[in-house]
């Protein structure tokens, strides 16, 4: 195991490690010792009580914006290609690019898609899946609707979904936002995550929630004000 720095094991030290915190004190505590010179990320883990072999997964719109602009990569053929540059899609063509990524070009973000170009999209599995920019959609990715998700995307819509363990992982904010503009976003994703709850979940929904930034240490939070 790698050996933690000083200024981590000092900031390990200052959590409770068997108390729940409320949101706003959680986030005040992760705003705190934060340590590293650069505007650290907060980082939200949520455990969900979901039966094996179910996820949830969807998207949300933060209130409070924290992320630089995305590059989005459009795939499209027609009149669509300009119409999902118009809405401000940074590249936006057909096969074309399908070959210049299987070539290794991956200079974007985000990858949308019309359903008609899904056929060719689908042989930029491999190198998309394992990336997570594959088109979906459940996460509104393959659409018509281009102008709807880009406006949704410059306005900082993230993705979701939950692993093999039940486990969500997000990114929910920047130090620099202050704890009360993060605690925003974190009422957001829980509030869509409760909305994803399956019919088939039963107990328990929410089992943990910690929060930390890039190089601080975890916080637990008290789930009370979340439950379902």
């Amino acid at each position: 195991m790698a050996k933690r720095g000083k200024k981590y094991r000092q900031a390990v030290d200052v959590v409770e490690r068997e108390r729940l915190y409320p949101l706003a004190e959680a986030l005040e505590l992760v705003v705190k010792l934060s340590y590293a010179k650069f505007d650290e990320t907060v980082e939200a883990a949520v455990h969900l009580g979901i039966p094996k072999g179910q996820s949830v997964r969807d998207t949300l719109i933060f209130p409070r914006q924290f992320k630089a602009a995305k590059r989005v990569m459009v795939f499209a053929q027609g009149e669509k290609v300009q119409e999902a540059l118009s809405a401000g899609a940074t590249y936006a063509g057909g096969s074309e690019f399908v070959e210049k990524i299987r070539a290794g070009w991956l200079d974007f973000d985000i990858c949308v898609a019309t359903p008609d170009m899904m056929r060719e999209v689908g042989k930029l599995g491999q190198i998309l899946g394992r990336r997570g920019l594959m088109p979906n959609p459940k996460s509104r990715t393959v659409t018509t609707d281009l102008a709807g998700v880009l406006a949704e995307v410059q306005r900082g819509r993230a993705e979701f979904r939950s692993d093999k363990t039940g486990g969500v992982h997000l990114a929910v904010g920047k130090v620099s936002l202050g704890a009360d503009a993060i605690a925003e976003n974190v009422a957001v994703m829980m509030d869509e995550l409760r909305r994803k709850k399956p019919a088939a979940a039963k107990g328990r929904y929410f089992e943990s929630l910690v929060l930390s930034s890039t190089m601080g240490p975890g916080v637990p939070v008290d789930l009370a004000q979340f439950e379902v």
